[in-house]
């Protein structure tokens, strides 16, 4: 898009965000569009983003990427009226039931008898 004598760039994007990116983006001296999600749209969005944070843990492995996710999973539950106390005993449950990951197995084949 052309105005003036300026190229104006555009970029879509429509995915839940931080909430002080606009602010941010304002600072760069640039203009956007948002609205606010009702609770339906914005627990489908928190599930694209956990996507969308794994999937960046995935190719780059690090901190940032980990606190991202933990961000997100942080909302998940307060959106899904999840307490921190039931997810613990849910995870010590099933690790006292399956174990956790420490001895690294990888289940290559199962065979029926």
């Amino acid at each position: 898009m052309v105005k003036g004598n300026r190229e104006i760039y555009e970029v879509t994007y429509n995915k839940l965000v931080r909430d002080n990116i606009p602010s941010i983006i304002e600072e760069n001296n640039k203009s956007y569009t948002t609205h606010i999600a009702d609770e339906d749209e914005y627990r489908a969005a928190l599930l694209m983003k956990l996507n969308e944070e794994t999937m960046e843990f995935i190719s780059e492995p690090c901190v940032e990427e980990l606190a991202d996710i933990l961000e997100v999973i942080d909302a998940l539950k307060h959106t899904f009226k999840i307490e921190d106390d039931e997810v613990e005993r849910v995870k010590s449950r099933k690790r006292t039931e399956r174990g956790g990951f420490e001895k690294r197995i990888i289940l290559e084949t199962v065979y029926k008898k």
